[in-house]
Parts: C-alpha cells; sequence; structure tokens
C-alpha cells in the first residue's frame, strides 16, 4: 500500500452546489426538497492505527482497505443527488493534501475550514454551523467522521432520507449500527419508544453508553435496544446552534468570533487563532448530545465500521470472503503455520514473515514494527503515549514528510550530513528561501528542475547535479509535465527543517 499523496495548492472555495438538472426530481420522489451539506470532519490522528496512521498523516488520508483513502471514500460516499459541495474541517498540516485528495476523485468542496488548533469536534460542528447559517440558517447538515468504511453507500443514503424529516422539524437525528458483536470498542446507544415501532422509523434515543465492558457488551447485544453509536449526526444548523445556545453556551462568542475573524488563505477559510484557542477541547457528544432531548435514531443494518483498530482492519480484509485459517497477509508478508493473524508490510523493501502465530498482528513500515496481541487493538495508542514520552521521532511522524509541492523522505541521516529523496509534483515549486546553518547539492535522478540560485536561474535535467552553498537564496521548482525526482545531500552543523528562511511562498506557509 502506498501511503503518498499528491498535494498541490488549494482549491478556491465554491458556493454550495446546485442540485443536478434532473437530481431534484429523484429528490422530491423520497421526500426531500433540498441537498443535505456533508461536514466531513478530518483533523483526527487515529493512533490505534499505529504506525501506518500518524500525527503527521493520519488514517484518514491513508488507502487502508481499497484504492482511495478513508477520506476519498467518505466524500465520495456523501456525493451525488442527495447531497451539497461538502464543507471540510481540518488543520493546517493537512489542507493541501485534503484539497488535493478531493481533485483526486472529481470533488469540489464548497469550503475548506482550517481550525488553528485541534478542540476536538464540539468547536468544529459549531464553525459548521455557523458558517452555513450565515446564507441559509435552515440549511441540512450532516456531519461524518472522514475515516469510516461504508460499502453500500446507497444503503446509507436512504438511511439519510429517513432522517430527513425530523432534522427538518427540529430533531437532531444520529445514526445507530446494527450490532454484530459485542463491541467494547464503540459506545452504544440505548433506544426507547414503543417497542413495536417499525425498524426502519427514527425512534427516540434514551440515553448514550460510554464504551462498554465485555459484560456489559454482552448483555446490550442480547437485549435488542441497543446499537453501536456511529458518531454520524443530521440537524439544520439553527438546530445545532440552538442546542450549543441551550446545552453549551460558552462555546458561541469564541466560535463566533473566529469565524468573524477568519481569513482566506489560497482558497481556505483559516479560523481566527486567538478566540480559537480559549474553547475547551470537547467531543460534541459530551457539549451538546448527552445533554439535548431532542435526539433521534435512524438505525442503520448495512455493514460499518470506523476502523478503530487493527482487528477492525483484520475483519474488513474477510468480509468477502473468509481468509484461510484466519490469516491476513499483503503481497510483502508470509505466514507459516499461523491462525487468525494480520500480517502487513508498508514497505516494498521489507518482507515480514510469522512462523507459528496465533491471534497476532504484525504491522510494519520502513522506520516501525508493531507485533501485538490483536485482543489488544485497542492498547496501541499506549505504543504512542510511550514512544512520545521518551521522545521518539516514530511516535508522531515519517520519514516521508507531506509538503504542499510533493514529499521528500530521509535515506541517510548521519553527525553532519543527511540524504533526502525529494518529488516535486508538476508544476509546483518549493519557496524562495535561504539556510542558516546548511549547505544541499541536488543530484536530477528523473524529470528537469529549474533552480534558482541568488538570482541566477539554470534547467538542471536527469544525471546533473548543482551546488547551492551555505545562506544562497535558492528555489527548486519542477516545468514539466511528469514529477521531478532528485537526491538532496544536506552538509552543515544543524540540518532541522527549521532552519529555512522564506522570501517568498506560493503556498503562502510563514
Amino acid at each position: 500500500m502506498s501511503r503518498g499523496c499528491t498535494c498541490r495548492p488549494g482549491l478556491p472555495i465554491a458556493p454550495a452546489r446546485p442540485i443536478p438538472e434532473g437530481a431534484a426530481t429523484q429528490q422530491e420522489s423520497a421526500g426531500l426538497t433540498q441537498s443535505v451539506v456533508p461536514i466531513l470532519l478530518s483533523g483526527g490522528s487515529g493512533t490505534r492505527l499505529w504506525p501506518v496512521s500518524r500525527r503527521s498523516f493520519p488514517k484518514q488520508f491513508a488507502a487502508l482497505t481499497g484504492d482511495h483513502s478513508l477520506f476519498q471514500a467518505s466524500a465520495l460516499r456523501l456525493s451525488g443527488p442527495r447531497y451539497g459541495a461538502p464543507l471540510v474541517l481540518t488543520g493546517a498540516d493537512f489542507r493541501f493534501i485534503v484539497t488535493e485528495q478531493l481533485a483526486g476523485v472529481g470533488i469540489v468542496p464548497g469550503a475548506v475550514l482550517i481550525e488553528p488548533a485541534p478542540r476536538n469536534t464540539a468547536p468544529a460542528v459549531l464553525a459548521a454551523a455557523l458558517h452555513l447559517a450565515a446564507a441559509d440558517p435552515d440549511v441540512m447538515m450532516l456531519v461524518a467522521p472522514s475515516d469510516h468504511v461504508v460499502p453500500d453507500a446507497e444503503a446509507f443514503g436512504r438511511a439519510v432520507d429517513r432522517g430527513i424529516a425530523p432534522a427538518r422539524a427540529g430533531r437532531i437525528v444520529t445514526f445507530g449500527i446494527h450490532p454484530t458483536r459485542p463491541e467494547t470498542g464503540y459506545g452504544w446507544l440505548e433506544l426507547g419508544g414503543e417497542s413495536g415501532a417499525a425498524p426502519d422509523d427514527p425512534a427516540p434515543l434514551r440515553r448514550f453508553v460510554e464504551k462498554p465492558d465485555a459484560a456489559a457488551a454482552e448483555a446490550m447485544l442480547a437485549d435488542g435496544r441497543f446499537l453501536w453509536n456511529a458518531g454520524i449526526f443530521l440537524f439544520t444548523a439553527r438546530t445545532m446552534i440552538e442546542a450549543f445556545e441551550r446545552h453549551a453556551p460558552d462555546f458561541i462568542a469564541p466560535v463566533r468570533a473566529s469565524l468573524q475573524a477568519a481569513r482566506p488563505d489560497l482558497g481556505f477559510l483559516r479560523l481566527d487563532p486567538e478566540a480559537w484557542d480559549s474553547l475547551p477541547d470537547l467531543s460534541i457528544d459530551y457539549a451538546v448530545m448527552e445533554k439535548a432531548g431532542n435526539l433521534s435514531v435512524v438505525r442503520f443494518a448495512d455493514h460499518w465500521s470506523d476502523l478503530g483498530g487493527w482487528d477492525a482492519i483484520w475483519r474488513e480484509a474477510q468480509l468477502d470472503a473468509p481468509a484461510w485459517r484466519g490469516v491476513v497477509a499483503d503481497a510483502r508478508s508470509t505466514a507459516i503455520d499461523c491462525d487468525d493473524v494480520l500480517l502487513r508490510s508498508d514497505d516494498e523493501n521489507l518482507q515480514v514473515v510469522g512462523i507459528g502465530l496465533r491471534d497476532t498482528m504484525v504491522v510494519a513500515t520502513g522506520d516501525a514494527v508493531l507485533v501485538a496481541d490483536m485482543n489488544r487493538a485497542q492498547d496501541v495508542r499506549q505504543a504512542v503515549t510511550a514512544l512520545k514520552a521518551r521522545g521518539i521521532r516514530q511516535a508522531e511522524r515519517f520519514l516521508r514528510d507531506h509538503r504542499p509541492w510533493g514529499w521528500f523522505e530521509t535515506l541517510v541521516m548521519g553527525e553532519r550530513f543527511q540524504v533526502k529523496r525529494i518529488t516535486v509534483h508538476p508544476g509546483a515549486a518549493l519557496s524562495l528561501q535561504s539556510h542558516v546553518h546548511r549547505s544541499e547539492h541536488w543530484i536530477v535522478v528523473s524529470g528537469t528542475a529549474r533552480v534558482t540560485v541568488d538570482g541566477k536561474v539554470t534547467l538542471v535535467t536527469e544525471n546533473q547535479s548543482i551546488y547551492v552553498p551555505l545562506g544562497a537564496v535558492h528555489r527548486m521548482e519542477n516545468p514539466g509535465k511528469v514529477p521531478m525526482v532528485l537526491i538532496e545531500v544536506q552538509t552543515g552543523v544543524y540540518l532541522g527543517e527549521d532552519d529555512i528562511v522564506r522570501y517568498e511562498d506560493v503556498y503562502a506557509r510563514s
């Protein structure tokens, strides 16, 4: 599996797309009179899927179960006649990944809001509601994490249809998944109302249930009145703003101030950090949902997963056909006399071999290996915490770093030198910059580079090289139509990425 994605400048913010010609009739036949705006939350870190998911490139942007990333699959699932242009909330580090991945599946966002700092889902949802309410307070919003797996998009769309009427009437609609096992890694929902109600009818929510222990999960599975909490919500912007005013009023002023002082930036909308930083780190469940009395639940009986651990990846791989002896192994992995194991290598040069393993997951990348009991999948985040406490880079960062112009990865690092492979997308350019502590030697191995060094412009083609002295003001561009790849050799007393003085940057990075 390749973790790479192409990244380029942000797409311009566009108004919500009109319903395509012919789609209005389809919506009206389903009892709908307006499109639903998907709100894609894509700022999480996904620590339970370490080492493939890390803070610098979390799981939603990785292709964990198919050719598309989870973020792309979510955007595709929530596109079509039912839906308007998505509104995306993400962090500054991911803004170009978001727009590039959307462009890769032909989706133009309605807006991309940049959160100044992670503050969980409550501020993000309120910011989206206030932003959309400025144009239409009664716009229908569907808040969805961008890292879920729902293979049958049409079945989920029909579930959304069933939630439209109660949402239009002022209810907050959540989606409950029909449970298939006593899962302890999910929160649950307890349904209220008459037991004889039709399964497709929205039901009142009696209460949220925190992630249970095994015995409680078994009891809820047997009871029949409990569903998994998918964390997906449908409501109008007006309804959500009123819910915050009633249950979490302290959020209103800071989020509104952050929106009012927001500034456009290359097609993104950067929320103002001063007011945002005063907000508490709180989920929408705790801030509003568990206090509100106007919640309804739409039941969803088709397949769904939040891929909350490597055990979920193992189960997903066996959906179409159960693996022989429960062995799930990719093309770079070999299992010998193993049962119920996951073997995975994300590095084309690294082979994983398991012998005589039982109930085990082994996940390898180019710089880290996870070996754990399958039943301890929810504890993988403890590894991230332990590595962070020791200051280990692999806790949060990959060898490969994504940038708006492409990516680079470190091949060799020594005390006073570093060797990198750099890939620059067609038409992309690095910033005009200089370094205080290092010089650089560039060797082009594929494509053509346009290099500026102290005002002199040179075209450097394959098998040619150029030297950038310490302190020289320089820039690298790819003027061609294919990716440009070069090897960079750095030498100096300090080789950190913060040794960059930027003079010009087409991506508006400071």
